[in-house]
């Protein structure tokens, strides 16, 4: 496991979100470090999304406190996050199907020349290729259209295109939830490539078998609770599994399938 004893890049502590009288996130606290991955890990509706939006600054939370480098912050926009280094990797992506790869990678954030400002295509495509490759991502073609790329190939694009715009915190929605066990193990690779180059990982994920491997610390969250914070140290990977689904419930319905005739 990494170990870093610098201060926190992203510290929250006790967070909460109420919508009404709908509590969506009370009392989570957990830190995130350059060089390591924190794992979000919890099944639907346990208040995963709500966690991220946060983060990403897309919501407000109502409770607790949200520290940036040590200091409070209050979101009120994804940009706020973005110019703290804070980039979030959302599952639909935000790409153009059938733009090509390098288009895509500079999307909104176009390189220009000149005194009319022309776009710089050829520095644009000479960078993403480099930019990807610097993360081990060999693409053929950056002309290619994004969309011809596999679900994997292109979280990877995604991933690159926030390490190349400054992120120092890289937030991951569910990046493997769509993929197959090939192409997951591409994304997961990626994730450790971001993590080596120093930057702090968030992996959101209901899967505990793909958080544990690139894992240093991991949050378990049900229900809009926090249940669990462990650093990989403590926990093992059965563990985890039973921590994020839920023991005593399996173990109850395993019980009971067993004493069902007509389910034996």
């Amino acid at each position: 496991m990494t170990t870093d004893t610098t201060a926190p890049l992203i510290e929250v502590t006790d967070l909460g979100k109420t919508y009404g009288s709908v509590v969506a996130l009370r009392g989570v606290t957990t830190t995130v470090r350059a060089g390591q991955v924190t794992c979000v890990l919890g099944d639907n509706g346990a208040g995963k999304s709500t966690f991220i939006k946060i983060l990403a600054g897309a919501h407000e939370h109502s409770e607790g406190t949200y520290r940036v480098d040590g200091v409070e912050q209050h979101m009120s926009s994804p940009r706020d996050a973005l110019a703290l280094g804070i980039a979030t990797v959302f599952q639909d992506l935000a790409v153009v199907p059938l733009m090509p790869v390098w288009r895509n990678f500079f999307l909104g954030s176009e390189l220009r020349k000149g005194p009319f400002g022309m776009l710089d295509v050829g520095l644009m495509k000479q960078t993403a290729k480099d930019e990807m490759s610097a993360m081990g991502i060999d693409l053929r073609d950056v002309d290619q259209p994004i969309g011809t790329l596999s679900g994997g190939e292109r979280q990877c694009v995604a991933i690159a295109r926030a390490v190349h715009l400054g992120a120092r915190v890289l937030i991951l929605d569910e990046p493997t939830a769509a993929l197959g066990v090939r192409q997951s193990g591409v994304v997961l690779r990626y994730i450790a490539a971001a993590r080596e180059r120093g930057l702090g990982v968030v992996f959101i994920t209901h899967n505990p078998h793909h958080a544990y491997p690139v894992g240093d610390r991991f949050l378990v969250l049900r229900r809009g609770r926090s249940i669990a914070e462990r650093e990989k140290a403590e926990v093992g990977r059965d563990e985890l599994t039973t921590l994020m689904s839920g023991g005593a419930e399996l173990d109850a319905l395993a019980h009971e399938l067993e004493r069902d005739p007509l389910l034996g």
